[in-house]
């Protein structure tokens, strides 16, 4: 098991706003990138050294058990503990928010797919809010959720967004599960896996259909100056802002537009929108909830134990396309699931029966 450090605001987006003309929107972005980049490293030198093993007790297998944490706007984890496990309410709508959203997650993860937080042993859900000065991403480090702030003129409070937390709390579930390496297609859909969870929380916590989910990854993140809805859209990639100060979302929709780079552990936050477009697609031709047949056919690949760390989208299609098919047989859901990879250009290696 293989803890990364993975943020929510992609690499790219920060390099963009480094280079702003305006120090207020540079300075915050150049202190964010060099914090993570120093994260990156030592998240690399502790896999090659060796990570300490989690000695954490475990909470109730039916309830969560949670702490948050204030680092009052130092770089020092885990920072104060503000709120704990069943305690009321406090003044601070960021440690409310975070709190609310360590439950959604783990609400989801049990109710529906019988998982007892993220390493299905009752894991501790810790989080720390109000992190660094102007930090405008969050992060999992491997043990617990981080928050910034934002800089108020690009990134808001990064705790608004509840699919944001789920995002990020589901790369522990992968962490614990497929472990997918975090670098090129096995990265990218280790980002996908991220926010097909992360948008099925949002979804499930609203009650929405597949249809009625607007599928944005961090809608009510970007502050209003910015020309965008959110940082990343799985029902049309490359669509989620096109602003003078963060350019345009280079996200492709298929295979298509496939892009090649050496940046960003080989574009993970980019091509993620390909597998991100074929969930959308699978969850929307089947209708309903898509926690219930997209989310379980995804959840069955993610933690069925066939999924190799360095698989490639066509080994991930190849695999969901079973799944559906030992867990509903010859019904709608394994040609829905062979139709929407057909469509972003991801062979699995059958055909779709003509109709």
């Amino acid at each position: 098991m293989t803890p990364v450090f993975c943020t929510i605001v992609p690499p790219h987006v920060l390099d963009k706003l480094a280079r702003a003309g305006d120090p207020a929107l540079a300075s915050p972005a150049r202190r964010t990138l060099e914090h993570d980049a120093s994260q990156r490293t030592r998240r690399r030198l502790t896999t090659v050294i060796g990570a300490a093993a989690a000695t954490a007790s475990r909470g109730p297998a039916d309830k969560p058990l949670r702490t948050i944490c204030d680092a009052r706007h130092r770089e020092q984890l885990p920072g104060t503990e503000v709120r704990g496990e069943g305690d009321e309410p406090v003044k601070d709508a960021t440690v409310n928010r975070a709190y609310a959203g360590l439950g959604a997650t783990f609400e989801l993860y049990l109710k529906v797919y019988g998982r007892s937080s993220i390493d299905g042993s009752g894991l501790p859900l810790d989080a720390t809010v109000h992190y660094g000065e102007d930090y405008g991403n969050a992060f999992w480090d491997g043990h617990r959720m981080v928050f910034g702030d934002g800089d108020g003129e690009i990134f808001l409070d990064f705790t608004i967004p509840v699919d944001v937390i789920g995002h990020e709390l589901t790369h522990g579930v992968t962490q614990y599960t497929a472990n997918l390496e975090y670098f090129g297609q096995s990265g990218a859909l280790n980002e996908s896996m991220s926010d097909v969870f992360g948008s099925l929380i949002k979804q499930y916590a609203l009650g929405q259909t597949a249809e009625e989910a607007d599928w944005l990854i961090g809608a009510g993140l970007l502050a209003p100056r910015v020309t965008g809805e959110a940082l990343r859209s799985m029902k049309a990639p490359g669509t989620a802002y096109d602003d003078d100060v963060l350019g345009k979302d280079p996200q492709p929709a298929s295979m298509d537009d496939y892009v090649r780079t050496g940046s960003d552990n080989g574009g993970v936050h980019i091509n993620s929108g390909i597998p991100n477009r074929a969930f959308h697609l699978t969850a929307t031709e089947l209708g309903g909830h898509a926690w219930e047949r997209a989310g379980q056919i995804w959840y069955d690949v993610l933690t069925g134990g066939e999924l190799a760390s360095d698989a490639e989208f066509a080994d991930f299609a190849r695999l969901t396309v079973a799944a559906a098919q030992a867990r509903y047989g010859e019904g709608p859901e394994g040609e829905a699931v062979l139709k929407a990879w057909s469509e972003v250009g991801v062979p699995t290696g059958r055909q779709r029966t003509a109709g």
